[in-house]
């Protein structure tokens, strides 16, 4: 990888999946395949690697794992498959964190990217109308965050390249794709042009909306240190990141956030 994480873990290509090091815990990862986010692509017939991408939910240092418990926290890991799907890049099916038991309010995601690029696309809803939506590029060591009850998706924007990052999640995190689903995808498509670029098509299921293609925002409110592995700024400080299973502690911080 081109970014270290904080702790021993590699992606693997064949088959697709992390292997871990020692003193490190994760699960078995679980693949997504083609078929079954066809619903929220462009083109839901295309053809693209398969399967598209793998995910390990609940992976750290062995030492810290009363500490992710107590905090209510996950690490999570995905890695996509380099390819396209069809003309569109290999991405996640658009959705928005449901409501947890946990805290009762929708949580947030922090990510970073750990190799390939990225595109971290989100919408304040997925109703008819979407409110802002951004494109948010990121490259290894960036930190992108997700703001509670937002629509979004994860896109690797170099096709020539497997995608790799971490994210902190609510311990019980929950997707809802219904919304996305019943407007056929989130309100801007990403597209992969006949020489090799990026282009958004917009989704004629919503109310017209502008696009903003940006790079990530520094966090400097949420005390997150930009050149540090999110899980290194955990181990010094566990309660840095309370605020994704916990949303309402910094409630002011969500109004009119910018990714």
């Amino acid at each position: 990888m081109n970014f270290y994480p904080g702790f021993d873990i590699r992606p693997t290509d064949d088959p697709m999946g992390f292997e871990y090091g020692p003193g490190v815990f994760g699960p078995v990862t679980e693949n997504r395949t083609l078929d079954s986010i066809r619903k929220s692509l462009r083109n839901p017939q295309c053809s693209g690697p398969d399967p598209v991408y793998s995910i390990a939910m609940d992976i750290g240092k062995s030492q810290h794992r009363h500490l992710l418990l107590q905090h209510h926290l996950l690490y999570g890991a995905v890695t996509y498959a380099a390819g396209r799907l069809g003309d569109e890049p290999v991405r996640s099916q658009g959705h928005i964190h449901r409501i947890s038991p946990y805290s009762g309010f929708s949580t947030p995601e922090v990510y970073e990217i750990w190799s390939g690029k990225a595109i971290i696309y989100m919408q304040e809803t997925a109703n008819d109308h979407p409110g802002r939506c951004f494109a948010v590029t990121a490259n290894p060591g960036d930190i992108v965050i997700v703001p509670p009850s937002w629509a979004h998706a994860t896109i690797s924007a170099d096709p020539e390249q497997p995608l790799t990052f971490g994210a902190w999640c609510d311990r019980e995190y929950g997707f809802e794709y219904d919304d996305v689903r019943a407007h056929k995808g989130l309100a801007w498509f990403p597209r992969i042009t006949g020489n090799g670029e990026m282009e958004w098509v917009k989704n004629q299921n919503y109310i017209d909306s502008q696009l903003i293609i940006k790079s990530p925002e520094r966090y400097d409110s949420f005390g997150i240190d930009p050149l540090k592995p999110i899980y290194s700024q955990f181990e010094d400080d566990p309660e840095k990141f309370l605020f994704v299973p916990q949303p309402q502690i910094v409630e002011s911080r969500w109004r009119s956030f910018v990714p």
